[in-house]
Order: structure tokens, then C-alpha cells, then sequence
């Protein structure tokens, strides 16, 4: 069963821009070594909206190999266009993925049997489970409890990334959660929160950073210490909060970088982090690096 902290990868990236596939390499280590649960490729934090076709079949290749069912590789295959979403899916689980994860359609957005349509197309083709991925606050639209309800009865949907934020619409989802669909949070702040209602984990920007931490508040969760879960969240609340202050990926690399990883740059339009920001966010490191590391 795909659960506990799974880290949404950043995508380092050379000097000249180019992906830089021997830190990536490092970093699939650093996290099979460091208690992850599974890894995250070409996701929101991987910048996978900037990466061209072959880069991300490249990348793709290269994590498949590198990680080789150590843990669950799961990779973003998601598209505002149908056709598209259903090629990518097909295509990433024939190159050896574990999951695909499919987010919802952004900007041209869909209606709700729209978007159940959708859904079922990408998990027809794919030849792995697909994970939904909802976060309105990115793609301008939320999934229906409805067309979650109708989705998690698929048999190749195994699950949803839920990134709403919105603890009213999470309890209303939680009552279609089983051993064959399952929820993670995609949001750091609530993971205590959202596994005492049932998620089994949390797609994570934190664990970039903070791995064995994440894992721990999970792992604490799992075995209902929910109060010693809580604590540990809460010592690690300015820092997570620090890795939002502006749009990710650009607070988590510029801590990664900080912190020593070297993970590089960005594809614009992302650009480095405001100065004022970047002071915040290491004077956090600072105060905090004992409980980080």
C-alpha cells in the first residue's frame, strides 16, 4: 500500500538550464536512504509545466532505473487536454512507473461529467494506478464529492492527492476511502489532521527538505500518537510555512540550495526569491536546523 511521506521532487537543474541528472540521481538515493515512502516525479514541484516531452521521458527513464521498485515511483501525467493526459499516462506506465498522477484540468477547467470522462479515459489507458490530484488554488476548479464518489469506484483509480485545503470538503471525501482508495494530503500544514480522518500519507514539499521529519509525523499518525504528531508539526510549522512564502518550487530550492543540496535554478517564468523572503527563509533555517535535520 502506497503511504506515509512521499516527497514531491524538485527537478535540479545545471548551470545552463539543463537537467541535471546526476543530482537527480543523488537525491533518489537521498530519499530511498532518508525513509520515504515513495518519490514524486514531474509533479508541480518538479516544474514539469517547463519541462519539454523528451525531458520528461528522459527523466522518466533515468528515475524508473535509478530507483528500481526500492520504493513507489509515482509520475505526473496530467494535461488540461484529454487526449494529451491519456498519451502521457499510457506512456510514463509503460516506461515503468509505479502510479501516475493526474491532475485536474486547468484553465479551459470542465464540467462535472467532464470530468469524470476525463478521469476514466487516463485510467482506461494507463497501465498502472492513476492518482487524482485535486488543488483548485493551481487549476482554478475542485473535483465534486460526486465525481470523487463515482471516480474511486474505478478499478484503476487507486487514489486521490486531496490539496484543497478545505477540511469540510476532506471529511465529506473521507467516507469513500478503502483498502482501494485511498486519500494522501498535498498539503504540509495538515497532515496530522488529515490522517486522523484516514489519509494514508502526504505527497510532501517539506520532505525535499526534511525527510526522516516528515516521515516521523506519518509514522507517529500511524500509530495514533496524534498529540506527539502534532508536536512535531507544530516545531516544524515556520519552516513549513517558510517553503509557501512564495510559489513553489522557488522557497523549496532556494532552502535546498541554502542547506547544501545544490539542486540549481529554475525554468521561467520562475525567477529567484525576493531577497526580503530569502532572508526570512534562511533566518528560519537558522533558528530551526536542529529540528530540520
Amino acid at each position: 500500500m502506497l503511504s506515509g511521506s512521499i516527497v514531491a521532487l524538485v527537478t535540479p537543474f545545471n548551470e545552463d538550464g539543463s537537467v541535471n541528472f546526476e543530482k537527480l540521481g543523488e537525491l533518489l538515493e537521498f530519499h530511498i536512504a532518508n525513509h520515504s515512502g515513495g518519490i514524486v516525479i514531474l509533479g508541480t514541484t518538479g516544474e514539469a509545466s517547463t519541462l519539454s516531452f523528451d525531458e520528461e521521458a528522459e527523466i522518466v527513464k533515468y528515475s524508473v532505473a535509478k530507483v528500481n521498485h526500492r520504493v513507489p515511483l509515482i509520475v505526473g501525467s496530467g494535461s488540461n487536454e484529454t487526449e494529451k493526459a491519456v498519451t502521457m499516462s499510457e506512456k510514463y506506465s509503460k516506461l515503468g512507473a509505479d502510479y501516475v498522477l493526474v491532475i485536474t484540468p486547468y484553465y479551459n477547467k470542465t464540467n462535472e461529467s467532464g470530468l469524470i470522462k476525463h478521469f476514466t479515459a487516463v485510467a482506461d489507458a494507463s497501465h498502472c494506478p492513476v492518482i487524482m490530484y485535486n488543488v483548485p488554488g493551481r487549476t482554478g476548479m475542485s473535483m465534486s464529492v460526486h465525481a470523487v464518489e463515482v471516480l474511486s469506484k474505478h478499478p484503476n483509480i487507486y487514489g486521490i492527492k486531496e490539496a484543497s485545503g478545505n477540511m469540510s470538503y476532506t471529511m465529506k471525501i473521507a467516507k469513500f476511502l478503502n483498502d482501494d482508495f485511498i486519500m494522501l494530503s498535498g498539503n504540509d500544514d495538515i497532515i496530522v489532521p488529515m490522517m486522523s480522518i484516514g489519509a494514508k500519507g502526504v505527497i510532501s514539499v517539506l520532505a525535499n527538505c526534511a525527510p526522516k521529519q516528515t516521515a516521523k509525523i506519518c509514522d507517529l499518525c500511524f500509530k495514533n500518537k496524534y498529540q506527539e504528531a502534532t508536536s512535531l508539526a507544530n516545531d516544524l510549522l515556520d519552516f513549513t510555512n517558510g517553503l509557501f512564502m512564495e510559489v513553489n518550487p522557488i522557497p523549496v530550492k532556494e532552502a535546498m540550495n541554502y542547506m547544501g543540496f545544490n539542486v540549481g535554478g529554475y525554468r521561467a517564468p520562475l525567477d529567484e526569491m525576493a531577497e526580503d523572503n530569502k532572508k526570512k527563509l534562511h533566518n528560519i533555517i537558522d533558528k530551526d536546523k536542529e529540528i530540520i535535520f
